[in-house]
């Protein structure tokens, strides 16, 4: 029976695969919340879906817990173990979802990382180098001006973008499209790399490397790093800490957060709403430094 549970796994992963087309990234994910999952079930002995109860879903959070994993990993799992069970529900393999009531334990929410407006200035502004700064530069102002994931930029084609319109197609989670503005700078860097952009026959990426084929994310995450060590910024720089600061630079101009959850290509709001907590956390600092009954006493 054990090989019949791990057989109703591969079909799930196999229907994200072709029917909700999901990313190979979160197909891998999944996979392995599945699998841990299912060797706990193994070691309790339970060898099927439909014997897996309630019970059972809060001893295995309680045990995850028990050794130190965050509640957001928890919830992860317990997403992961709620998604599957609506597919054997669909499939009529159990009866009923034996997550649906079980919830992580609260943890401490973790600001993302953002860097000022100015570092980002220091970081861009000036550049001077060969065709792979060129590039690269290119690749910094995209991930700042649309808010870009890495796997967004990465998977960017040629057809993606409007230079007349200068807007961004992009396709996000769960195979999902947005149109997201192309700023000025970003569109003249983006200019700049396509006339000197290397590409194999029929390459329809956007960004390539030396062989002309497709960028992988790793490249990215290593060539950023790069210039913002050469560009004097301490501290390590990931593509991520730019769609962050994209968010938040937007929010403290503008306050729309409706905009940015729209921009970022958020589902669901609350997701968008830790940016919030980060503009209250500039302005506290405001206060603190500027308001005279917010200065120590001396």
């Amino acid at each position: 029976m054990a090989d019949d549970t791990l057989a109703w796994i591969n079909r799930f992963l196999h229907h994200l695969q072709t029917e909700r087309r999901l990313s190979e990234n979160t197909r891998k994910h999944y996979r392995r919340d599945l699998e841990e999952l299912q060797s706990w079930c193994r070691d309790i002995g339970v060898h099927d879906w439909a014997r897996l109860d309630t019970g059972h879903v809060r001893q295995y959070a309680a045990r995850a817990h028990r050794r130190g994993l965050g509640g957001r990993s928890i919830q992860r799992r317990l997403s992961a173990l709620r998604t599957f069970f609506n597919y054997l529900l669909r499939e009529r393999a159990v009866t009923t979802n034996p997550g649906l009531d079980v919830r992580a334990p609260r943890s401490d929410r973790v600001l993302p990382d953002t860097v000022s407006v100015d570092d980002i200035s220091q970081l861009l502004d000036g550049v001077r180098g060969d065709g792979l700064v060129i590039r690269d530069l290119a690749i910094i102002e995209l991930l700042y001006s649309s808010g870009l994931r890495l796997a967004e930029l990465v998977g960017l084609d040629l057809a993606d973008i409007d230079r007349r319109e200068r807007i961004v197609r992009v396709t996000g989670k769960g195979a999902k499209t947005r149109v997201v503005p192309l700023g000025r700078r970003a569109l003249v860097a983006l200019e700049a790399w396509l006339r000197i952009r290397p590409a194999a026959p029929d390459e329809t990426a956007v960004f390539t490397g030396r062989g002309g084929r497709r960028l992988g994310a790793r490249a990215v995450q290593q060539r950023i790093s790069r210039m913002a060590r050469a560009r004097g910024l301490t501290g390590k720089l990931h593509p991520h800490t730019l769609r962050h600061s994209f968010a938040s630079h937007l929010l403290e101009s503008s306050g729309d957060l409706r905009a940015v959850q729209e921009l970022l290509g958020h589902a669901d709001i609350s997701t968008t709403q830790i940016y919030t907590h980060l503009d209250f956390q500039h302005l506290a600092q405001v206060y603190d430094q500027a308001h005279p009954r917010a200065r120590k006493i001396k």
